[in-house]
């Protein structure tokens, strides 16, 4: 108790703040009495007024608004709920209410989180960096803020996106908050909006590229190592060329994986696995079509590959499986603009100048959006789908809603309730001839914030792409024959702790089998990985 601040240094601390559950013997011991109301509450009746409050906001960016006061004064409180309503929560302290958050995050600006690291900190990254009041940093999620969702350059503006990624990782797999750090490198904007806005937080400038840039950020991981040895980065919405080449540049040197690539790629895998289980097809049966060329389109096929060649295919024809369909039409073989990530699946075929063209040359099984072309799935693309298969799967993923190629009653409508559907935002249920049809999200929370605990209980020195394909059989077995009955191909996320108990106890059992562990293996991983897990309550101080 000696080492607490007391009075209203303890009521100002947002991790040590208790609010009106300060006991009586809290307050006479620790200087509070008189400085809160007379009444004392417990958590769950804190819990209920902020429920109460947060429901009569007006609409969602409000509501985004109220939580992020409640985490700046009182984090375990702000824990609690989300944790007890994630399927409330989620939808607004992320996708989509996120999106709208960081657009207009310089106007609702409150309080500083995050740390930022500019272009003109060159040479005194590792400086920054001890500015950070947390020694034992173990997970930093780092954003550009160039390709925000569906939204695109966004700036300084998406420090939104590190900041409501760690959040989940503490509401849906228990990472104590204390050992994250939300990093925004701030290069400048090529947004003009932003950079005549007088009240944007950002470097008012052009963005940085090429060899300065690169720098910049070879300067931050390496710091990184420096200041928080082992711990895990996350790269978040960077623009299609340097997320893959960040990717490729670190993923061996340190542990580091790209959320959009391959977080978005396990989630789908699992999808594309438990859409099997009611189709009756193996995923070696299965033929993906893509709208969308960049890094979550070829992640995706990443991974689909790389299962497949778990499952005994030569790689040429795992990869013929997927196929590509960008504005210049169906990547085939022989273009010449493009990239040699996409050259992987330029197959020799004659090209198709659109989606529907593409469709009724491939008879694709599974229809993956990932475009942020809001309606790119019109009714004549989903019918036929729906003509050549009798389950077709259809993944409309681009974020925020608005960019979604379809919506879930129109992939049901359109199909006549067949299609195997799930969406990057969410959608309500659909009926349908007396069927009530729940369409699933396909939301990463599914697979990152599993991935990271894992992590950390193996201090694993690298993230491997099989420790994202295990997350994803782990995650498509989590999913109950009752769910996929009602539609769903993923678990509620009323389950999403569970979820990532398991996915992070196959993440930390592979690293241990693989060598990639740095911390001695535990005769019981599963205990391990759930002694490692933070409960949002209030600890006694007297």
């Amino acid at each position: 108790m000696a080492s607490l601040p007391r009075g209203v240094d303890l009521l100002h601390d947002p991790r040590l703040n208790k609010g009106t559950a300060f006991t009586e013997a809290e307050r006479d011991a620790l200087g509070l009495r008189g400085l809160l109301p007379p009444r004392v509450f417990t958590q769950t009746e804190q819990a209920r007024r902020v429920m109460e409050t947060f429901r009569a906001k007006p609409d969602n960016l409000e509501r985004y608004i109220y939580l992020v006061s409640l985490q700046d004064r009182n984090e375990r409180l702000f824990y609690r709920v989300v944790t007890d309503h994630i399927e409330e929560m989620l939808p607004i302290i992320y996708t989509p209410t996120v999106g709208e958050a960081c657009r207009r995050f310089a106007h609702i600006f409150r309080r500083p989180r995050g740390l930022y690291v500019t272009a003109r900190d060159r040479g005194r990254v590792r400086a920054l960096l001890r500015n950070w009041p947390d020694p034992e940093v173990a997970i930093i999620v780092v954003t550009d803020g160039e390709r925000v969702l569906g939204l695109g350059d966004l700036g300084a503006n998406g420090m939104g996106i590190p900041i409501g990624k760690l959040s989940l990782y503490t509401a849906c797999a228990g990472v104590d908050p204390a050992l994250g750090m939300p990093v925004l490198i701030d290069v400048g904007t090529d947004r003009a909006e932003l950079l005549d806005d007088p009240l944007y937080l950002g470097l008012p400038q052009r963005r940085l590229r090429g060899a300065e840039y690169d720098a910049l950020l070879d300067e931050f991981v390496m710091a990184v190592q420096e200041a928080f040895p082992g711990a895990l980065i996350q790269f978040e919405d960077f623009a299609t060329a340097n997320a893959l080449g960040l990717l490729d540049r670190y993923r061996d040197r340190v542990p580091a994986f790209n959320d959009d690539i391959q977080g978005t790629a396990a989630v789908v895998l699992a999808g594309i696995l438990s859409a099997g289980r009611v189709s009756g097809r193996r995923l070696r049966d299965e033929t993906v079509l893509f709208l969308g060329a960049g890094a979550a389109a070829l992640g995706i096929a990443d991974l689909v590959t790389g299962a497949l060649e778990r499952e005994g295919l030569a790689t040429a024809e795992a990869r013929r499986r997927c196929w590509l369909v960008d504005p210049q039409g169906l990547v085939v073989r022989g273009r010449e603009d493009l990239s040699p990530y996409q050259r992987r699946y330029a197959h020799e075929h004659p090209g198709a100048a659109g989606l529907l063209e593409a469709v009724e040359a491939l008879r694709p099984t599974v229809l993956i959006g990932v475009s942020t072309q809001g309606g790119a799935f019109t009714e004549p693309v989903v019918r036929a789908m729906a003509r050549f298969h009798e389950r077709p799967v259809i993944f409309a993923l681009s974020n925020p809603t608005s960019c979604a190629e379809c919506t879930a009653e129109q992939a049901y409508r359109w199909s006549e309730g067949r299609a195997l559907f799930a969406s990057g935002s969410p959608f309500g249920p659909v009926a349908w001839n007396g069927r009530q049809l729940i369409p699933g999200q396909a939301n990463n929370a599914y697979i990152f914030p599993g991935i990271g605990l894992g992590v950390i209980a193996a201090r694993a020195s690298r993230v491997t792409d099989e420790m994202f394909a295990l997350a994803a059989r782990t995650l498509a077995d989590t999913v109950s024959a009752t769910a996929l009955e009602q539609g769903l191909l993923f678990p509620p996320l009323g389950e999403i702790r569970e979820v990532s108990c398991a996915v992070a106890t196959a993440v930390a059992r592979h690293a241990w089998e693989a060598g990639w562990a740095r911390r001695e293996r535990p005769p019981d991983i599963p205990a391990q990985v759930r002694s490692l897990m933070y409960q949002p309550e209030y600890p006694s101080y007297v």
